[in-house]
């Protein structure tokens, strides 16, 4: 019996089989029928035509397949194929919807509040500023930060997110075997335990330039909103923009001066309505109808305050508040508790409504 993301994968891998296409069959086949009826019956799909059909009857590489399923088990990866439930609903609603994603995170990829923080590479003073303001006001709103883990402006959101407390998502332009750029490998390992890592590209892809344009798709595609926060007119966000808009997502712009060229593509999409002016987290927060989460943190602490926790209980509650969730085998592993005394305060914090249990042995508090 052939392993469940088999054909799921190979899939991903057919030339002239772009994520188009791929929704197109998959709208009629399930991925095994796909590789396994007939040519003929696969050429009479409207859209497919007699090249792609011979395309995916000549497909012969499941060693590859293979290859990928053993790494995917072996390093934990979560496989998200474009018609599972755990898929970035987002995401799901753009044309071009990857038909794989591979996920190395904690984060709720379908949380209620998602926002693209994307700028320069090559960022100045005013654009680091106006980052860290930005990430700091939304520090209690909630929201699960995504950018592309490159140089300048992304990495830096990444940072700003980490220690503000949020949860934050980089999108890679090559496969989970490797971080690129190298030197963000530490921040890339933190980000695991406090968001996560996504791409659609599978082991062994290197990051060439024609991968970032998806990247970015991707980036746009699973947020609620796209923030620029600072580039010239021929930056990569640019194009992450009007990906954005192309998916009627919300972009916004921080303005900068009229004649510094590293603010001119923000300056362009501002004039050109391209994105609604941005000066603040708050705003943002306003125009998006987002309101803080401080009182709902509040009615925690009120209800734990009148809760006869006992120590371990506690310390398991504050392993829990440092991110949405964790599975009993992470929560017996960083507490130090021993299994049973660990499912035993679990029952308890459960049973006052302090925690809620949820699929595959995870929980979250409430």
């Amino acid at each position: 019996m052939k392993h469940p993301l088999y054909y799921r994968i190979a899939l991903t891998l057919v030339p002239h089989i772009g994520p188009v296409i791929a929704r197109l069959l998959l709208q009629q086949l399930s991925p095994e029928e796909i590789f396994t009826e007939k040519r003929s019956v696969l050429e009479r799909i409207e859209g497919l035509g007699k090249m792609r059909s011979c395309c995916i009857k000549q497909f012969s590489d499941f060693e590859r397949v293979e290859k990928e399923i053993a790494f995917i088990e072996q390093y934990k990866i979560s496989p998200l194929f474009i018609t599972d439930a755990a898929y970035p609903q987002r995401l799901l609603q753009c044309y071009d919807a990857p038909t794989m994603l591979y996920y190395r995170g904690i984060a709720d990829l379908n949380t209620s509040r998602i926002v693209a923080v994307v700028g320069s590479r090559m960022h100045t003073d005013y654009g680091k500023e106006i980052c860290g303001k930005l990430v700091g006001d939304l520090a209690d709103s909630g929201v699960l930060v995504v950018s592309g883990l490159a140089y300048g402006i992304d990495s830096l959101a990444h940072k700003c997110a980490l220690d503000a407390q949020l949860n934050t998502v980089g999108v890679l332009a090559h496969g989970l075997d490797k971080i690129y750029p190298p030197g963000h490998t530490t921040m890339a390992k933190e980000m695991i335990e406090q968001g996560g890592l996504l791409t659609e590209f599978e082991t062994k892809t290197k990051p060439d330039r024609h991968n970032f344009p998806s990247r970015n798709r991707i980036v746009a595609g699973m947020s609620d909103a796209t923030i620029v926060v600072e580039t010239d007119v021929k930056g990569g966000s640019m194009i992450t923009a009007e990906l954005a808009n192309g998916y009627n997502k919300d972009v916004f712009a921080f303005p900068g001066r009229v004649a510094d060229k590293k603010s001119s593509g923000c300056n362009y999409l501002i004039k050109t309505n391209r994105a609604n002016l941005l000066t603040d987290g708050k705003q943002l927060l306003e125009t998006m109808g987002w309101a803080p989460l401080k009182t709902r943190t509040a009615k925690r602490q009120t209800r734990e305050l009148f809760i006869n926790l006992t120590s371990e209980e506690q310390l398991i509650i504050d392993l829990l508040k440092k991110k949405d969730k964790a599975d009993i085998d992470e929560i017996h592993l960083k507490s130090g508790l021993s299994s049973s005394t660990v499912a035993v305060a679990m029952l308890n914090l459960e049973l006052q409504n302090v925690i809620q249990a949820l699929p595959g042995k995870m929980y979250k508090l409430l």
